[in-house]
């Protein structure tokens, strides 16, 4: 019985394939992520500032308040920076998996700015309904906020493709923000255009109370995503996916696979299991088993996940599971195969042929 660690990839959409040469996955790495948590901020940063034009030049308050929410952004955008930067970190003694996790606390903070974005929105529509506001020059900002929603859903987009890209959640996160952001935006310059043509004031405050409550069902979203990684919750979607593929390309000598399991760390996954092998396996033949199925993962997972696989030998009671019909000591006759499935394969538990399937003939 030994322990092998192997490195392998992983993407949490990947498309199975059937040999290595057809994979071609590529995921950047944490400092890219870093990069591009870089520009994002830089933008939010320029798109304040040009939000702050549109209410100097309007004196609309509910352009203020608009405003005054992007700063949520451009806050969060820096202590996001912070983090991909401090998640890029490498391994020390003090953290052997790594920084990664700062990654959901950090989106988790930005969910909760989100739902703080969502009571300012409401506060100043329900006050606007009773109480409403004297506009200047609508023309002109209408057409710099509505310049600010595009660009922004623009790069909110981007954010969003390159952290799936990358299984980067606060990458994701900053880009699901800017997104519902864009709506609330929108929301208000809708407002400002029936205004302008109508003169109807009540309706400015009405679009805002709609988008606000899309933000906040958005920043639940992530608040619960990122609880869901610091607790180490299961991923039940990525574990059908391995178990399914593991079932088409199971190979002989691997005789059962179990203990499954598999833990994030920001945009690392790691992966651990053990694999039970024929009890007289050598060390050498051991690790040509582990290598089959690093090669396995590597070609049909990205680039950032760590796979560590526990041998096991087999005993009397797995002949009756055991696919290898060339094997001389076999102590009882194959009755079967174990179809693996998410539940028998997460269970630290050896199989038995209490689940085996008849073997169709």
């Amino acid at each position: 019985m030994h322990s092998i660690r192997v490195c392998c990839a992983y993407n949490a959409n990947f498309t199975p394939k059937s040999h290595p040469k057809h994979s071609s996955y590529s995921m950047p790495t944490q400092i890219n992520t870093f990069k591009y948590q870089r520009q994002i901020a830089v933008a939010t940063l320029i798109i304040f500032v040009f939000k702050l034009l549109a209410w100097g030049l309007t004196h609309s308050i509910a352009i203020l308040t608009d405003a005054l929410e992007y700063t949520i952004n451009v806050v969060a955008g820096f202590i996001s920076l912070y983090s991909a930067y401090l998640s890029a970190q490498p391994k020390d003694a003090n953290h052997p998996y790594g920084h990664g996790k700062v990654e959901f606390l950090s989106a988790a903070f930005e969910g909760l700015l989100m739902i703080f974005s969502c009571g300012i929105i409401l506060y100043e529509a329900i006050i606007n309904l009773y109480q409403p506001h004297t506009f200047h020059k609508l023309d002109n900002g209408i057409l710099i906020l509505a310049a600010t929603a595009l660009v922004n859903f623009i790069i909110g987009a981007y954010a969003v493709q390159k952290g799936k890209k990358a299984n980067a959640i606060l990458l994701t996160a900053t880009g699901k923000h800017m997104q519902s952001d864009t709506y609330g935006t929108l929301g208000i310059v809708v407002g400002l255009v029936i205004m302008y043509f109508t003169n109807i004031t009540w309706i400015d405050s009405a679009i805002s109370i709609v988008f606000a409550l899309i933000i906040l069902r958005t920043g639940y979203g992530i608040i619960r995503g990122s609880i869901a990684g610091i607790m180490d919750e299961a991923d039940e979607q990525l574990l059908q996916q391995i178990v399914a593929y593991m079932n088409q390309h199971r190979r002989t000598n691997w005789i059962d696979i179990h203990n499954l399991r598999i833990i994030k760390y920001g945009s690392i996954l790691h992966l651990d299991c053990h694999l039970t092998i024929p009890w007289y396996f050598n060390i050498n033949e051991g690790h040509a088993e582990v290598q089959q199925l690093e090669d396995m993962v590597k070609s049909n997972f990205g680039s950032a996940v760590e796979l560590f696989i526990h041998t096991d030998g087999c005993l009397p009671f797995s002949c009756k599971i055991c696919q290898n019909t060339h094997c001389q000591v076999r102590q009882a006759p194959e009755e079967g195969s174990v179809a693996w499935t998410v539940q028998n394969i997460s269970s630290n538990n050896k199989h038995t042929a209490a689940l085996i399937q008849p073997t169709i003939a």
